[in-house]
């Protein structure tokens, strides 16, 4: 099978495109490199283009079987001040790369959603069957795509799963690929950033939540368990019809838990800094992949330690290399 993976030079999209090729699939990487990096993309055939460029698109899609989506902003703040960016793209030209699917004989679709979509759950673990109410810009981009995609599967017949993850965290154990994003903010990175100076403190929003240690709790799943889960999405949808699976590990983390693991791994102490809560932010976040487990065959297979010890084992390598 060949596969065009949009975004493919990101982060999670360039793990799937190695995850793929060590399958046996064809991949070909399509990103305009805004958020990308040509450097992830190494070693696979690299076709500069942004998703709404229709014409462009309808060059290769007769090159491939399947389309699997990780083009988007997502910043959550960035989100919350700018929603036309993130409409625009998460949206609109996310609507003409679907466009140019329909257009194609390709009829698998693979869509990197978001737990956003849930916007704050009203049961934890969280299963599918909670209703779906972002409480940011960012989350509710993401719905509208599903619902577009709902929607082109009646009509067109498109076969997608769209999987709404959790926490991404780690990085390729080959140490090949694994985490850039400018700026950071994704926690267990920031955690680096603060051992390392690079930033005064790792700030903790908010101590008071009702948990068991007032900081909030995260599902946080290994990049490759993901990318994993994207490549049996494509053969489940051989033979089954559309859907929308959780992607997580079951299994919550505070803040000050996942603190812990890093100092535990890495043996320096992290500095902290108490902030206020952060707007939109609820308590526990944590998956039901009961779901995916069952009709893909799949379980995310690596620990918190292990996702902090790839992530730290590329971050040095990467901050060796700019010395």
């Amino acid at each position: 099978m060949s596969v065009l993976v949009v975004g493919g030079a990101g982060y999670i999209g360039s793990h799937a495109a190695h995850f793929l090729k060590r399958s046996g699939q064809e991949v070909i990487i399509y990103d305009n490199l805004s958020n990308g990096h040509a450097e992830l993309a190494e070693g696979f055939e690299l076709i500069v283009g942004d998703i709404a460029d229709s014409a462009k698109l309808a060059k290769v899609l007769p090159r491939v079987d399947a389309v699997m989506h990780f083009a988007a902003f997502a910043y959550v703040g960035e989100s919350v001040t700018n929603p036309r960016k993130y409409f625009e793209n998460n949206f609109v030209s996310a609507l003409a790369l679907l466009n140019a699917v329909v257009d194609s004989k390709v009829r698998k679709f693979i869509f990197s959603s978001t737990c956003a979509t849930y916007g704050k759950p009203v049961k934890v673990p969280i299963t599918e069957e909670n209703p779906q109410r972002p409480v940011n810009p960012y989350g509710a981009s993401k719905m509208a795509f599903e619902y577009a995609l709902e929607s082109y599967a009646r009509a067109y017949g498109v076969r997608y799963v769209a999987f709404r993850y959790f926490n991404a965290a780690g990085a390729d154990e080959n140490g090949k690929i694994g985490e850039i994003h400018q700026p950071e903010t994704h926690l267990i990175p920031c955690i680096f950033e603060a051992i390392h100076g690079e930033r005064p403190a790792l700030e903790i929003f908010g101590d008071d939540y009702p948990t068991p240690d007032g900081t909030c709790i995260r599902d946080y799943i290994h990049v490759t368990d993901l990318a994993e889960a994207h490549a049996l999405g494509l053969a489940y949808l051989d033979s089954a019809d559309s859907l929308a699976l959780n992607l997580g590990t079951g299994k919550g983390y505070s803040v000050r838990e996942v603190i812990a693991t890093v100092e535990r791994v890495t043996g320096r102490k992290v500095p902290v800094k108490m902030a206020p809560r952060r707007a939109g932010d609820p308590p526990e976040l944590v998956a039901d992949p009961r779901r995916a487990e069952q009709l893909l065959k799949w379980k995310a297979k690596y620990s918190l330690e292990q996702i902090v010890t790839t992530a730290w084992n590329w971050a040095e390598k990467e901050r060796a290399k700019k010395k």
